[in-house]
C-alpha cells in the first residue's frame, strides 16, 4: 500500500505545483487570473500542508521555496561572463537616423537585410539571470558591466520568474544567461507607499528607486513583500541552444514562461503594441515617437525606446564602440516639463545642519507626478538661475524623478520683486549659522537644534547603524514634539507607560517598540561609530576607526597624529572627527549612551594582556571570505572574525587567506584550490591557533 501511495502523492504534488506556477504567470504576468485570490491560498496552503507531511517531496523550484533561510551579511561580487554593456543615448528623431547611417557606413554592404527589434526601455534595476541545465543558479546585478552582485535571494521571490525551465518540445540549454530590468508598476508603486506610510515610514520617491530598494535588502522576507516584477529584453551567454535573432529569443523564453515584452503585448490594460520589429528605420522612428505620445498611460514607467539590430548575425559584425554596443540606441525621451508659479521660499535644516532652500510652487502634474516642492540648493544656485519668490519658472523631474526648476519665465516677472537671499539664521532654532570657506551651504552649528536632532535620531536609529527597525521617522517626529526624545539617550529611557499615553500608539505596538530598541542595546563597535553621525565619517570609515581603536576610551582619548595613521581617514576627515571629540556635549551624550542608558558595545577591552590582547587579535592580518551555507548567521561568523581583528572580503583573490566554507560553497572553493588559499569549515575556524 505504502509503495502505491507515494508515486501518486509525488505525482499530485507535481500537478499541484505546476497548477500553482501557471496561476502565477496569469496573475503576475498577464494580469488575467482565472482564480480568485482565496481559491489561490488555497491551492498554496494545500501545497505547503503536503508538503509538511511529505518533506521528502519538497523540490528545489516549488513555490513554497522562493522565500526563506537566514539574512546575508553582504552581497557576494559575480562577474559577468560577458560585459552587460551601456547604451548609447539618442534624444530626438534625428539622432535615431545618424545612428542608422553610422550602421550602414560600418557594414558597407554587409548584412544589409536586418531589421530593427524595437521596445520600451524599461526604469528599472538591470539583472542578469543565469539558468544552468534549467535551474536558475545566480542573478547578478549590472553593476560596473563587468562584475555585479549576486541577489538571488531576492529575485527569487519575484513569482513571475520560474527557477525551473520546463517545456513540452524544448529542452532547457546548458547555459542560458537572460537580462532584464526589475520594476514596480505604477498601480503597485502607489500601494506600496500606501502601506510604507502607514508604518511611519518615508515613502519611495518612485518606482524605480522603489525596486532598486527592495533588491538591496540583504533579508529576502523584505523583498517578498514588494510587487517585483522582471522583463527580459536581451541574452547574454547561451550554450546549447542556437538564437538567431531577438524576435527569436523572445519567442524562446516566452515558452519558458519568463516574462518579457511579448508578454506585455497581451497584457490586459495593453493599448498600444509594445513591441515591433522595424524593416526601415522610418517605422523605428514612428515606433519611438508613438511610444512617447502614450508613455503616460503605459501601467510601467519608461523613461525612452530601444531600437537594436535584430539579428544576431549583425550584431556580431557590428560589434562594440568603447562600453556600448555599436548596434543598439536608446531613444531617450525629453523630459517632461511643465510652467509653475513658486509662491514662497522654505529653507530646510538636514542632519549635518545644512540650510537648504527649497521652493514651494503651486501644484502642478510633472511626468504623470504632482509637483509642489524643489529643492534650490544653495544660494550660488539661486543666484546663477536668479529664481525669486513669485517667479513663473519652467521644471522638470530630473531623469524623470527629482524635481527641478529649470528656468525663470522672465517675461512674467513682477517689477518689484527682489533678489532671494538665505538668511543666516536657522528656521528651525534661530541661532545664527555659518558659511565654512570652501564651501557653497550655510550650516546651523546649534548641537540642540530640533531639526538636526530629528534628522540625527533617523540617522541613529538606521539599519546600518543601530538598527531600530520600529522607530520610524513619523515615530521619531513625534516623539521629539512630545518632549520624549531630546537626545540618542532618550530613546534607551522610553518607558511603555508614557508611550501607551500617546494618542494612536497601542499595546502590541509599544511591545514591539520596545522590543526593538532593547534588541539594539549591544552594536558593533563600528555601527556605533557610524550611529553617532560624526561627518565624514561613514561605514567604511567607521570601520577602519573601530579596527583601529579597538574600545571606545581609545577611540574618545585620541589625537591628529593617531588618526592620519588609518588609511581611510585624511585631514579632512580627522578634524571634523576632532571637532566632534573636543565638544562636551558629544562627549557627554556618548557616555550617557554606555552607562545610564545601557548600550553595550562589542569591543575588545583595552585591559587584556599582551597574552589575552595576542589571542584576541588571533586574525590580525588576515583576510577571510564566505562560501556556502554556515551552521551559524553569516552576521555571526563576520562578526567573530572581524572582532578578532581580522577581514571579510567579498571574493576570493591571491590576497585571500582563509576561505571559510559550509555547505554547498559553490565557485568560490574552486577559485581557493587553484590560488592555494587555506581552506577552513567553521568547526576547524573555532580551533584556529596562530
Amino acid at each position: 500500500m505504502a509503495s502505491t501511495k507515494k508515486p501518486s502523492t509525488l505525482l499530485y504534488l507535481q500537478e499541484l505545483r505546476q497548477k500553482i506556477a501557471h496561476h502565477n504567470y496569469l496573475y503576475h504576468v498577464l494580469d488575467s487570473p482565472e482564480i480568485s485570490d482565496y481559491q489561490f491560498d488555497q491551492l498554496f496552503s494545500e501545497l505547503q500542508q503536503l508538503e509538511s507531511t511529505h518533506p521528502e517531496f519538497v523540490t528545489e523550484d516549488s513555490p513554497t521555496q522562493r522565500v526563506g533561510g537566514q539574512p546575508l551579511d553582504f552581497f557576494e561580487k559575480k562577474a559577468h561572463r560577458d560585459p552587460m554593456l551601456s547604451l548609447q543615448n539618442t534624444y530626438n528623431s534625428e539622432e535615431i537616423l545618424q545612428f542608422h547611417d553610422r550602421i550602414q557606413n560600418f557594414l558597407k554592404g554587409q548584412g544589409e537585410n536586418f531589421t530593427y527589434f524595437c521596445e520600451p526601455k524599461f526604469d528599472g534595476l538591470a539583472v542578469e539571470l543565469i539558468y544552468e541545465h534549467g535551474w536558475l543558479k545566480a542573478a547578478i546585478t549590472r553593476g560596473d558591466g563587468i562584475t555585479g552582485e549576486d541577489i538571488l535571494s531576492n529575485i527569487k521571490t519575484i513569482t513571475s520568474i520560474p527557477l525551473k525551465l520546463e517545456h513540452d518540445t524544448i529542452t532547457p540549454p546548458e547555459l542560458l544567461e537572460v537580462r532584464g530590468e526589475v520594476v514596480i508598476f505604477k498601480n503597485d508603486f502607489l500601494k506600496l507607499n500606501e502601506t510604507i506610510e502607514a508604518q511611519g515610514k518615508a515613502a519611495f520617491a518612485n518606482p524605480r528607486n522603489a525596486a532598486a530598494g527592495s533588491l538591496r535588502q540583504l533579508d529576502p522576507k523584505v523583498a517578498a513583500t514588494r510587487p517585483l516584477k522582471f522583463l527580459a529584453y536581451a541574452p547574454g551567454v547561451i550554450e546549447g541552444l542556437k538564437i538567431n535573432s531577438q524576435i527569436e529569443f523572445f519567442e524562446i523564453i516566452r515558452k519558458f514562461k519568463i516574462p518579457n515584452a511579448m508578454d506585455l503585448t497581451h497584457h490586459k490594460k495593453m493599448t498600444f503594441p509594445i513591441y515591433k520589429i522595424a524593416k526601415t528605420i522610418a517605422d523605428a522612428v514612428q515606433f519611438y515617437e508613438s511610444l512617447e505620445k502614450v508613455r503616460q498611460n503605459l501601467p510601467f514607467e519608461i523613461d525612452g525606446a530601444v531600437i537594436k539590430v535584430n539579428e544576431f548575425s549583425v550584431q556580431d559584425i557590428l560589434g562594440k564602440v568603447a562600453r556600448s554596443p555599436r548596434w543598439a540606441t536608446a531613444g531617450k525621451f525629453k523630459p517632461e516639463q511643465a510652467e509653475t508659479q513658486i509662491e514662497k521660499i522654505e529653507v530646510q535644516v538636514g542632519r549635518t545642519g545644512v540650510l537648504t532652500p527649497v521652493a514651494i510652487m503651486t501644484p502642478v502634474k510633472v511626468g504623470g507626478v504632482t509637483v509642489s516642492h524643489a529643492t534650490l540648493h544653495n544660494q550660488d544656485e539661486i543666484d546663477r538661475k536668479d529664481i525669486r519668490v513669485g517667479d513663473y519658472v519652467i521644471i522638470q523631474r530630473a531623469g524623470d524623478v527629482i524635481p527641478e526648476v529649470v528656468e525663470v519665465i522672465l517675461n512674467k516677472r513682477d517689477k518689484k520683486s527682489a533678489p532671494y537671499k538665505i538668511s543666516y539664521k536657522c528656521p528651525s532654532c534661530e541661532q545664527m549659522g555659518e558659511r565654512i570657506e570652501d564651501e557653497v551651504a550655510i550650516r546651523c552649528v546649534n548641537p540642540l537644534c530640533p531639526s538636526i536632532l530629528i534628522e540625527s535620531l533617523k540617522h541613529f536609529v538606521s539599519r546600518k547603524a543601530m538598527n531600530i527597525d520600529k522607530l520610524g521617522e513619523k515615530i521619531i517626529e513625534r516623539l521629539v514634539q512630545e518632549g520624549l526624545v531630546e537626545s540618542f539617550s532618550d530613546i534607551y529611557k522610553l518607558k511603555k507607560e508614557d508611550l501607551l499615553k500617546l494618542e494612536r500608539f497601542g499595546e502590541k505596538s509599544v511591545d514591539n517598540l520596545i522590543a526593538s530598541i532593547d534588541a539594539s542595546r549591544t552594536p558593533d563597535f563600528a555601527k556605533f561609530i557610524y550611529s553617532l553621525g560624526i561627518r565624514f565619517v561613514g561605514e567604511q570609515t567607521a570601520k577602519a576607526l573601530a579596527k583601529k581603536f579597538k574600545n571606545l576610551d581609545a577611540f574618545l582619548t585620541t589625537d591628529l597624529d593617531t588618526l592620519l595613521e588609518i588609511d581611510d581617514v585624511g585631514p579632512k576627515v580627522a578634524a571634523s572627527i576632532l571637532k566632534n571629540l573636543s565638544s562636551k556635549n558629544f562627549i557627554k551624550e556618548v557616555l550617557k549612551l554606555t552607562s545610564s542608558a545601557g548600550v553595550n558595545i562589542k569591543s575588545i577591552k583595552k585591559n587584556l594582556g599582551s597574552e589575552a590582547f595576542s589571542e584576541a587579535m588571533i586574525f590580525s592580518e588576515l583576510t577571510f571570505v564566505i562560501t556556502g551555507t554556515l551552521p551559524v548567521p553569516r552576521t555571526e561568523a563576520s562578526d567573530y572574525i572581524e572582532s578578532r581583528g581580522g577581514k571579510v572580503g567579498s571574493s576570493v583573490s591571491k590576497k585571500t587567506s582563509i576561505l571559510l566554507t559550509g555547505e554547498n560553497p559553490g565557485s568560490k572553493l574552486d577559485k581557493a584550490i587553484e590560488l592555494g588559499v587555506k581552506i577552513l569549515s567553521w568547526e576547524e575556524l573555532l580551533q584556529f591557533k596562530i
